[in-house]
């Protein structure tokens, strides 16, 4: 068991920084659109990715430095374009949880944003498969357990995130702390995408 309490807490440390991903499950969970695929996809996503990464997949990707690079700038791009889109939001609409619940989004859009903010940024590369993947030989002959935690961390915090936002509804029903939110939202994302290439 302690290898599963290992991969749990590790997972958690990992996850609870403040990424691109995390801020768009966030943002779905103020607006209650789609929040359980949104968090079964980054979940199932991050438990795929943890699996391979614990169970050989990081050796792979050292053998073939062009899949990193692609990641790299597809990534650089996707989240350049969502960076920009929610700074030109934050200040040009007026948003508050009343008007973007009247506002109706497609779930396939919604569901392939969150796959692209999941498999198109590197740093999920790097939390899950050559981190993870690099600390379970720690743990040879239990790196099932210790899967197990990890994963166990992403459905808890991704939930959590998700359905936990609802607790700043109040907050988030004045149209300025909305200003704030896209604001936030789109330097983190313009943050990292430029951190990609340098």
């Amino acid at each position: 068991m302690e290898a599963f309490w290992s991969g749990l807490l590790l997972g958690l440390s990992l996850i609870l920084a403040i990424g691109a991903q995390n801020a768009f499950v966030l943002k779905q969970g103020l607006q209650k659109k789609h929040v359980f695929w949104v968090c079964l996809i980054c979940a199932f996503s991050d438990a795929i990715l943890i699996y391979l990464g614990i169970f050989g997949l990081s050796n792979m990707i050292n053998q073939l430095p062009l899949l990193e690079s692609i990641a790299r700038y597809a990534g650089f791009a996707f989240l350049a374009v969502y960076g920009v889109q929610s700074l030109f939001s934050a200040w040009t609409k007026e948003h508050t949880l009343q008007a973007a619940a009247e506002i109706q989004s497609s779930p396939w859009k919604t569901c392939l944003t969150c796959l692209a903010f999941t498999w198109l940024n590197p740093h999920v590369y790097l939390d899950t498969v050559f981190l993870l993947g690099t600390i379970s030989s720690q743990y040879e002959g239990h790196k099932s357990y210790f899967a197990a935690g990890a994963i166990s961390a992403s459905f808890v915090f991704f939930f959590s995130l998700g359905y936990g936002a609802r607790v700043l509804t109040p907050f988030f029903s004045k149209a300025s702390s909305w200003k704030i939110l896209e604001t936030v939202v789109g330097i983190i994302m313009l943050t990292i995408a430029f951190n990609l290439l340098f």
